[in-house]
């Protein structure tokens, strides 16, 4: 026996289903941003093996499909209007980029429809999760001298650019953490008025 109480039991149940709700969240972004209704291709063939558009390699025998604008890593329910039958995919690629079409599938996600034979069926798209935006970070420079990244996180401030250091080793990163995708393109702008015109950016999350 583990000695549990019913209580430290119904605390842990009450985790459980907080953590589930968690991951099964209901979509964060108003289903008018994107196509949700319009007719279902699929694809295969020679796309098997390459990169697709969020970095990871193409499997069509994984449950995975391509928008144009829905975020990576969303989970999308697939209604095949004529039969009734549902598969649920992830965004993993972007496309079809054809008039009338919202979704490419992944063969096993058609074979789940049964419209790989039709090529294209006409669909509806419910959004089952859509993750939070990703955060980034851009690396302004690296010194091997804690007293330089002191003085350029320094002068950064003094622009009101909320920069940190970062220690890896003997290495001392300037970094400005916490951006979202608007923010990036004016602030490597201003980066680069102040003389740094080559900086890395990151995704944090």
């Amino acid at each position: 026996m583990s000695g549990r109480t019913p209580r430290h039991s119904n605390e842990l149940l009450v985790l459980v289903l907080w953590l589930a709700a968690a991951v099964i969240r209901p979509a964060t972004v108003p289903a008018d941003d994107h196509e949700l209704d319009g007719y279902a291709s699929w694809y295969a063939g020679k796309f098997q093996g390459r990169l697709t558009a969020s970095g990871e390699v193409f499997d069509t025998n994984e449950m995975t499909a391509a928008h144009r604008t829905l975020p990576f890593g969303t989970v999308v329910e697939v209604t095949h209007l004529r039969s009734g039958r549902t598969v649920e995919v992830r965004i993993n690629d972007r496309g079809p980029f054809v008039n009338g079409r919202v979704i490419d599938l992944s063969r096993a996600a058609a074979d789940e429809l049964g419209m790989t034979g039709e090529g294209i069926a006409q669909v509806r798209l419910r959004l089952l999760f859509v993750p939070d935006p990703p955060t980034h970070r851009i690396q302004v420079a690296s010194f091997a001298s804690a007293g330089n990244a002191r003085r350029l996180r320094d002068r950064l401030r003094s622009h009101e650019l909320a920069s940190e250091i970062e220690q890896t080793g003997t290495a001392y990163r300037v970094v400005i953490p916490g951006l979202s995708d608007d923010e990036i393109e004016p602030l490597i702008r201003r980066l680069r008025e102040l003389g740094h015109p080559d900086v890395l950016v990151r995704v944090e999350s």
